[in-house]
């Protein structure tokens, strides 16, 4: 199993990362570095508070080995072809080195934070696709583009504007998916999934896997080579006392997500629609604080993987290893001997 972890890696250090968790732009390149020394096998990059490309350019810059994908980067906002010719970039750079994960988001943020007009997601995500693939089928083979679809039109071929052609293979594309349909579409045309935390071990088995299946059987498409990247909801400690506050924090996690509508269905293949439900109803009201209360034990279990340093890969490969091909894994390091252990922890999971 390959793994990777998402920046920041979870250093002590001040400056290194904001108060809400999430990487400094100028600490991608030292950052990168260190993971790469540590012996992970990529770095997953989030469309969050700052370009996902441009960390992504960094984090290839600073490194030799690693692979770096957007995990994930959000499709719609941008044009195909601004897409395509962004990841034809980063492949140049990094010899190959880069994956474009590609995720669809929910309504309100097409809306409302990116200005855009919503259709349905599936659909518009495989005219999408479909017109990447079209784009960087004629730059590679120095053809006309022409791909026409529902969502777009893309014709115009002037020779000053058309990349060369990769010297490295092909750029994989990965696609976030929960529901059905968007994994049906991953099946046809990704190169990848990127499950989503929520999804459980029986969610993944149940619904997304066979989603994927019935995608690819819809254009007699292999699956051969078809990654499944999962990046499971995990709390771990060094110690029982400091467990008690990660399952708390995970907790809490579980509680949000469950709130959330385009994830339900997570929730409904465990018979969890009434939590899922009323989950959502004190989000709207604004009970936050009151939420992870509404989560068993029992339900946490179901979604997050708990246990000690000492046992947490173990459990991790128990519950994944017959489901993926990649996990994303690490715990905080603050010293030396923290980042020993985690380099220890990376090459147990990936046996």
């Amino acid at each position: 199993m390959l793994v990777e972890t998402m920046l920041p890696l979870g250093r002590a250090d001040s400056g290194l990362k904001r108060a809400d968790g999430s990487v400094d732009i100028t600490s991608v390149v030292s950052e990168a570095a260190r993971v790469e020394s540590l012996g992970f096998d990529g770095i997953a990059v989030q469309d969050n508070k700052d370009d996902p490309y441009v960390m992504s350019t960094l984090a290839l810059h600073a490194t030799t080995r690693l692979r770096v994908a957007t995990s994930v980067a959000i499709a719609f906002p941008r044009s195909p072809t601004v897409t395509a010719m962004t990841a034809w970039s980063l492949a140049r750079l990094s010899g190959g080195r880069f994956v474009l994960g590609l995720g669809s988001q929910v309504k309100g943020h097409i809306e409302r934070r990116f200005g855009g007009k919503w259709s349905a997601p599936a659909p518009w995500m495989r005219d999408y696709l479909r017109a990447i693939r079209d784009l960087w089928k004629g730059w590679q083979n120095g053809t006309p583009v022409n791909h026409a679809s529902t969502h777009y039109t893309i014709n115009l071929n002037v020779p000053i504007f058309t990349p060369v052609p990769l010297a490295c293979g092909p750029i994989p594309i990965h696609l976030a998916a929960v529901n059905p349909a968007m994994c049906g579409v991953a099946g046809e045309l990704a190169d990848g999934l990127r499950v989503h935390p929520i999804c459980s071990p029986h969610y993944l088995k149940s619904v997304i896997l066979p989603g994927v299946r019935k995608g690819a059987a819809r254009t007699g498409r292999s699956l051969d080579g078809f990654e499944v990247a999962v990046k499971p909801l995990v709390a771990t400690a060094a110690n029982p006392e400091a467990l008690v506050q990660k399952r708390e924090e995970m907790r809490g996690r579980v509680a949000f997500y469950g709130s959330t509508p385009a994830y339900a269905a997570a929730f409904e293949a465990h018979d969890l629609g009434d939590l899922a439900q009323r989950l959502n109803e004190y989000s709207r009201a604004q009970r936050w604080a009151e939420m992870p209360a509404l989560v068993s034990d029992a339900v946490l279990e179901e979604f997050v993987t708990v246990g000690l340093h000492e046992t947490i890969v173990g459990q991790l490969r128990n519950r994944y290893a017959e489901l993926a091909d990649s996990m994303e894994f690490s715990i905080p390091v603050g010293d030396e001997a923290d980042a020993a252990l985690l380099a220890t922890m990376v090459e147990d999971l990936r046996r």
